[in-house]
C-alpha cells in the first residue's frame, strides 16, 4: 500500500462543503453482484491503493493523456501522478498557487492548462509552473466551482453554485447562464458529439444546443422511485442563495432527492447518463429517461461519478461502492474488496484501460491482471 503525501495543511473545516460529507456512508452492502469468473473476463481488479490520509477526501480525478499524468483533487490540495511509474511527482496547495486546497473539479483544456475548481476559492489555472486565479470579479459566476467541460470551439464550460459559465479562453471573457438552467447549482457538465451541452444540477438536467434550452426533472423520468421509503432530503439550495452542505445522510441513514444530479456523461453513442441522489443512474435515449438502481445490480442508489472506458463499459461511483456495467451485467466492489471507502466520488480511466477511483482516504488503481504463464 502506497502513500501520497499531501502537505500538512490545516483545512478550514468551518467552510460548509468541507464539513459536508464527512458523515460518510461507509455502510456495508450485503449483496454483491460478482459473477463467478470475472477475472477471466478481463475485468480490472484492485491492483494498488494509494493512501492520502483517513480524513482526506479525493473529490476529482483527471487523466492527461499527452503527458501520461493523473491529476488528483483532494480536500488538501492537488497531487500529480506519473502514470508510467504510478509515483507522486508534485503536490500543490496554497503555497504553490491554489486559491483553496479543497478541490472539487478538474478540467484539462486543449492547450494543456489544468483548471482546478475549488470550495470557496474560485478557479485556479496551472501549466508548467505558472498559476492564474479567476474570481467573480473576473466574471466567474461563483467562488464554489464543481465541473469543467471543453467546448468544440475551444471554449471552456464551468459549473458553479450560481449557474454555468462559458469562458472564451482567448479573450478570457465569461458568459454566465442562470435563469436558462433548471437550477443554478451545477455539479456536472457534458458535451455531446453535436456540441450540445448537458448540465447536471440540483433540480434536474438542462441541455443547451447553442440556440435552445431544454430541461428535465424527476417528473419527466429522471431518477427511480423510492422503494425503501427513504426520507426526502431538504439539504439543498434549491430556490435559495443560502449555502448548504453536500451531506447525503440524515441520522446516519441515506436520504432521497431524485431531482439532484451529481454527475453527467455523454457516452460514445451520445446517450446521456446522469447520477442522482437516491434515484440511481438514469439514461436518456430516444427522448425518454430510464433508470438503473440497486434492484438492477447497481452498488448504490446515490451516484456521485460516471465514466466510460474505451471498451464501452460504464463505471459508476456510488455511496455503496464501485460498479462496472457492460450493458447486461453489473460487477461491484466495496470496502470488502479493498476500497478505502464505499463512497466513490471520482473515476478516471487511462488510455491503457486502467481505472482510478477516488474515495475518502485514498485513490485506488484497478487493472486487468496479467495472465500467468
Amino acid at each position: 500500500m502506497k502513500i501520497l503525501r499531501s502537505s500538512a495543511i490545516c483545512l478550514l473545516l468551518c467552510t460548509l462543503v468541507a464539513c459536508s460529507q464527512e458523515n460518510s456512508s461507509d455502510s456495508t452492502h450485503d449483496e454483491q453482484t460478482l459473477p463467478a469468473g470475472r477475472t477471466g473476463d478481463n475485468i480490472p481488479q484492485i491492483a494498488e491503493v494509494f493512501k492520502v490520509g483517513d480524513s482526506v477526501y479525493v473529490r476529482s480525478l483527471a487523466v492527461e493523456a499527452d503527458t501520461n499524468r493523473l491529476w488528483v483533487g483532494t480536500s488538501l490540495g492537488v497531487n500529480e501522478i506519473d502514470l508510467a511509474s504510478n509515483s507522486l511527482v508534485n503536490t500543490f496547495n496554497r503555497d504553490q498557487g491554489l486559491a483553496n486546497e479543497y478541490v472539487f473539479g478538474i478540467g484539462i483544456d486543449g492547450d494543456g492548462y489544468k483548471w482546478f475548481g475549488t470550495n470557496a476559492g474560485g478557479v485556479s489555472r496551472y501549466k508548467n509552473g505558472d498559476w492564474k486565479v479567476f474570481f467573480p470579479m473576473h466574471g466567474l459566476a461563483d467562488y464554489w466551482v464543481y465541473a469543467f467541460a471543453n467546448d468544440p470551439d475551444g471554449g471552456l464550460w464551468i459549473g458553479t453554485w450560481a449557474g454555468a459559465n462559458y469562458l472564451d479562453r482567448q479573450t478570457e471573457k465569461f458568459e454566465t447562464y442562470v435563469k436558462e438552467l433548471v437550477n443554478e447549482w451545477v455539479y456536472g457538465i457534458a458535451v455531446d458529439s453535436s456540441g450540445a451541452v448537458w448540465f447536471g444540477t440540483e433540480g434536474g438536467v438542462s441541455r443547451f444546443d447553442g440556440a435552445n434550452w431544454t430541461s428535465w426533472n424527476h417528473d419527466n423520468g429522471i431518477g427511480g422511485e423510492n422503494p425503501d421509503a427513504l426520507p426526502f432530503s431538504r439539504n439543498t439550495g434549491l430556490g435559495t442563495r443560502s449555502r448548504h452542505d453536500l451531506g447525503v445522510l440524515a441520522g446516519g441513514k441515506p436520504t432521497y432527492n431524485p431531482n439532484y444530479v451529481f454527475s453527467i456523461l455523454a457516452d460514445h453513442d451520445d446517450t446521456i447518463w446522469a447520477g442522482t441522489w437516491g434515484g440511481g443512474v438514469t439514461r436518456f435515449q430516444n427522448g425518454s429517461w430510464t433508470n438503473l438502481m440497486e434492484k438492477d445490480g447497481l452498488a448504490g442508489n446515490i451516484v456521485y461519478a460516471i465514466a466510460q472506458g474505451a471498451d464501452g463499459a460504464y463505471w459508476f461511483g456510488t455511496n455503496r461502492g464501485l460498479s462496472r456495467y457492460d450493458g447486461k451485467n453489473f460487477y461491484n466492489w466495496s470496502i470488502h474488496d479493498g476500497l478505502p471507502s464505499n463512497d466513490v466520488y471520482a473515476i478516471a480511466i487511462t488510455p491503457a484501460g486502467e481505472v482510478w477511483v477516488g474515495t475518502r482516504g485514498g485513490v485506488t488503481r484497478m487493472a486487468v491482471k496479467e495472465s500467468q504463464s
